[in-house]
């Protein structure tokens, strides 16, 4: 070959060089990316980004909640949401109510984003439910069934089960000047407070499972 035409070739090496190069990290590092980054677009996918969806399943929720909730609060709501994609999408919450059909919207918005809701409507229902699987949060009403403290109650039992898990309480009204049990770790009234606060929880069981 000539002189040009050998120029020509070693100009061309380092590109070729690094083409190869990527291709080995590539093909190195394939499972890697594939369990990293899959789950995570599975997750963004699952929850539509959808938003119009999630947006009017807020609405409806606050509906059945009987709560306003503004524009900035669902904007808010939808961001963490999007961006907990991946630290919901298999998380499992246990929801204690006797009026589950009350809490259908909210249900329908945890499970679109991979989460499994599972629906109790006593606390006798909830103990026979943790006997069976395992869950990371507990989300319960207080007022059940004729009871104006039914969900206190069941903190009592879950302590004699020795089943340490948090509890979030969902309520039209809770009073926290009148004492919070050392056993809730939040109580919430609108359906924009339960999203944030199933989000907190659940990044901290997925830390505490690191």
């Amino acid at each position: 070959m000539t002189e040009s035409i050998w120029i020509k070739v070693i100009g061309t090496l380092p590109s070729v060089l690094w083409v190869t190069f990527a291709t080995i990290v590539f093909l190195a590092l394939r499972g890697t990316l594939i369990r990293t980054v899959v789950p995570r677009l599975t997750a963004i996918r699952a929850l539509g980004f959808e938003v119009e969806m999630a947006s009017e399943l807020l609405d409806r929720a606050a509906d059945e909640a009987h709560v306003a909730v503004t524009p900035a609060a669902r904007r808010g709501a939808l961001g963490r949401l999007e961006h907990a994609a991946d630290v919901l999408q298999g998380g499992k919450l246990l929801w204690v109510d006797d009026h589950p059909e009350n809490n259908a919207a909210l249900i329908r918005l945890f499970r679109s984003v991979g989460m499994t809701v599972v629906t109790a409507r006593s606390t006798a229902d909830a103990l026979a439910d943790l006997r069976r699987q395992s869950y990371d949060v507990i989300l319960s009403d207080i007022d059940r069934d004729g009871d104006p403290q039914a969900g206190i109650t069941m903190l009592r039992q879950l302590e004699r089960h020795d089943i340490d898990l948090p509890v979030l309480i969902h309520a039209a009204s809770f009073d926290p000047e009148r004492g919070v049990d050392r056993r809730i770790f939040a109580a919430a009234t609108s359906p924009v407070e339960i999203v944030h606060y199933v989000i907190d929880l659940m990044e901290r069981a997925k830390l505490g499972s690191l």
